[in-house]
């Protein structure tokens, strides 16, 4: 058995599609048909029944999808357990999590770990995912859950607040809660769609009213200033916020009766699962962010 054609039954056998698999691994369709093929004759089984239009495995094929994941698990593990010492841990943020949230977790893992290399990107959900599912990162932080993928493994290591932040001398300041659909006829600004705060406005205030926001700004230090230049409201994560209020440059006010949350997230690809760099600074992101 030649290992190109165990990877792609594995991509056959897990989406369960010729061309999803040609797809992925870049090749074409028919040499993925080949290299099945070859495995069969390789292995005197068929591996996949043909006898529909959509691919079924038959049961000699599903119990060479339980040994192939393994087999590659294992080579994978095999790799990093020779790696040299030191290798570069290439980790992804959202701009958020970057400036408020990484910092500390950066400093302490290169505490317990000063001979590691620690690579850090900022993008938006959609990017940090695709650049994870691609191996040029080794791991992603975002607010949410991370979309169904079964090549990806995902952990939630933190609840974080919501809250809504007023110029100052809003006349909610004062008050420091107000209920959504009272809040629901100030204006608001918010990021653009398809960003995780756009999805986090949306689900709150879709209960209550068609809300769509005065302004739409992409980065959320504009946004926070554009709120302090008295420009709407915005609902953001706590601790996107909380210099600025502390500063006295918007005032944060409690939206509903029960605190609004998010989650934070760490994002990886199932068989990067033990890469020993990886499992190292899992373990920091736990202590420092999970509490």
């Amino acid at each position: 058995m030649e290992l190109r054609h165990l990877r792609t039954f594995e991509t056959v056998a897990r989406t369960l599609s010729v061309t999803q698999a040609a797809k992925e691994l870049h090749y074409a369709q028919s040499s993925v048909s080949d290299q099945i093929q070859a495995l069969e004759r390789d292995l005197g089984v068929e591996l996949l029944d043909r006898s529909q239009r959509r691919v079924r495995l038959t049961p000699q094929g599903v119990a060479l999808s339980e040994y192939t994941d393994k087999i590659l698990k294992l080579l994978e593990e095999a790799r990093w357990a020779v790696a040299r010492p030191g290798a570069e841990l290439a980790c992804g943020a959202l701009e958020t999590v970057c400036q408020h949230l990484l910092p500390e977790v950066l400093s302490h893992y290169r505490s317990l770990h000063p001979h590691a290399r620690v690579r850090v990107a900022q993008d938006n959900r959609g990017e940090l995912y695709k650049a994870v599912r691609r191996g040029d990162l080794d791991l992603c932080l975002t607010f949410g859950a991370p979309p169904a993928d079964a090549s990806l493994r995902a952990e939630t290591l933190a609840e974080e607040p919501l809250a809504v932040i007023v110029p100052p001398g809003h006349h909610l300041a004062e008050r420091g809660a107000a209920g959504l659909e009272e809040l629901a006829r100030e204006p608001f600004l918010a990021t653009e769609r398809g960003c995780g705060f756009r999805e986090m406005f949306d689900s709150a205030f879709g209960a209550v009213a068609a809300k769509e926001p005065v302004a739409e700004v992409s980065s959320i230090g504009t946004l926070g200033a554009c709120v302090a230049a008295g420009m709407g409201c915005a609902l953001l994560p706590l601790v996107a916020v909380r210099d600025q209020a502390s500063r006295g440059e918007v005032a944060v006010v409690k939206a509903g009766d029960t605190t609004l949350h998010t989650t934070v997230t760490m994002t990886w690809l199932d068989r990067n699962s033990a890469n020993p760099n990886l499992l190292a600074f899992q373990t920091v992101l736990r202590q420092q962010l999970g509490g």
